[in-house]
């Protein structure tokens, strides 16, 4: 019997979990879920014979290596900067190791560790990263193999809110981490390829310069660059390609309106704010704003940021109660961000019966032939429940898959990896499209500088 140690039991486990439960009789798996939470561990584990649920403190260190020692492949589903005691204990005892996080630096090091004993350590095997490189490099992969050459390569991902749960302006919830969400796009200037012409664009524009993206039943979208995409190229193996972009999935009109926060200064995680915790929202909305004794704070707000009274931007604005005095941060030494999202998440929490949604959408452009052609794959994935949302599912699923594979001899090729080979990818992209989890392709002509396009 193979003993499967999934190391982190939180809300993106939850369908990795099941999954493995589910195989455990045909592929002869015992499933200790270990977390220092053993009432959730028991949740997910939810009295299957062929699961065990342990109470486990990851910085524990005899009873870490206890459980790794004893298993025979290890899942870690912990915070990334927590991987390396799992992965430095799965060297010593020689287990394989998954986890769904980037790969970091260090991780890389233990490379020749890993080959030197014939170990597998898959790494960025979730949704983005994850299922966004296996389906970009299936593609890639097809395209090379017909002779073609890569022109273009755009990639974009987000985690939003079903249409039948959508029931705010903004068009979002938050379905993953909220801080991850406030934060996102700041430490440097986004960095892609366009036309052979590297671009830039710093964070004070970025929510202003987006491409608007269209997905079959599903209507249009908008995408922001993500922070690097130029790395992709060693990664993809495009070193030679000319445009090259990834960026991240909103509904149209989210981030107009979200550049507001981004030019008052909300999103500011460097500094805390005085007597926070006393602040109402009002409060905290005057605080980035000139004073005026004789204009309100709505007035100001308009004036200074150029938001005409029956702009869509003013009342996704109101909606989040800004401008409400009644209402308390009550967060002590709290930075602007960390008081936004305590604002956000009091209107964009999912309700219990709200379900998420995930969209992913790649455009290839390529040269074959003598002809241009491009071809446009999207996904899109819904929620059933709060438990297996889409988020769990989309993160959880290729993770399981993997072990299985890794547990079969399927996946042998031994190093720190990444899912980019097809022996990784197909057979997990194979079963992710038997769970619905489907990329659906479309030709179209090549389009190479898109006019629709406003990041140029």
């Amino acid at each position: 019997m193979h003993t499967i140690l999934v190391i982190g039991a939180g809300q993106s486990s939850s369908s990795l979990i099941t999954y493995l439960l589910n195989k455990s009789t045909t592929e002869n798996l015992h499933v200790i879920v270990a977390d220092v939470s053993l009432e959730l561990a028991s949740q997910k584990i939810n009295n299957h014979p062929n699961g065990k649920a342990i109470t486990l403190d990851i910085f524990n260190e005899e009873a870490r290596k206890k459980e790794i020692k004893n298993a025979t492949i290890v899942i870690s589903m912990l915070p990334a900067k927590l991987h390396m005691m799992v992965a430095k204990d799965c060297i010593d005892f020689g287990k394989n190791l998954i986890t769904p996080s980037y790969v970091s630096d260090e991780m890389k090091e233990l490379n020749e560790k890993v080959v030197a004993k014939g170990l597998v350590f898959l790494n960025e095997i979730g949704l983005d990263p994850g299922i966004d490189h296996m389906s970009a490099m299936q593609v890639i992969d097809n395209i090379r193999e017909k002779g073609g050459k890569m022109l273009l390569f755009e990639s974009f991902t987000g985690g939003l809110v079903a249409p039948e749960s959508d029931t705010n302006l903004w068009n979002y919830k938050f379905t993953w981490n909220p801080r991850n969400v406030v934060l996102a796009g700041q430490g440097g200037a986004a960095k892609f390829l366009q036309e052979g012409t590297y671009k830039y664009i710093p964070y004070q524009k970025l929510f202003r310069r987006t491409e608007i993206l269209h997905i079959n039943k599903y209507g249009k979208f908008e995408g922001y660059a993500n922070r690097d995409s130029l790395k992709y190229k060693s990664v993809y193996g495009l070193d030679d390609i000319l445009t090259l972009y990834r960026g991240t999935i909103r509904r149209v009109g989210f981030s107009r309106a979200w550049n507001v926060f981004v030019q008052l200064g909300m999103t500011d995680d460097t500094y805390t704010i005085e007597d926070s915790e006393h602040m109402s929202y009002r409060d905290f909305t005057n605080s980035f704003l000139a004073y005026n004794p004789n204009d309100s704070v709505e007035l100001k707000l308009r004036h200074y940021l150029k938001i005409d009274q029956d702009d869509e931007i003013w009342g996704k604005l109101l909606e989040l109660d800004l401008f409400n005095p009644h209402k308390k941060v009550s967060l002590k030494n709290a930075t602007p961000a960390q008081i936004l999202e305590k604002i956000l998440r009091d209107k964009w929490t999912l309700e219990k019966e709200d379900k998420d949604m995930i969209v992913m959408q790649h455009l290839f452009g390529y040269e074959l032939n003598g002809k241009k052609e491009q071809v446009k794959s999207s996904m899109v994935c819904i929620g059933d429940d709060q438990t297996y949302t889409a988020m769990a599912k989309t993160v959880g699923l290729p993770v399981g898959i993997a072990a299985i594979q890794i547990l079969n001899g399927k996946i042998k090729t031994p190093g720190v990896l990444l899912p980019i080979s097809k022996e990784v990818y197909e057979p997990i992209l194979s079963e992710l499209k038997e769970n619905g989890i489907v990329f659906t392709e479309e030709k179209m002509p090549y389009l190479g500088y898109n006019p629709d396009k406003s990041y140029t």
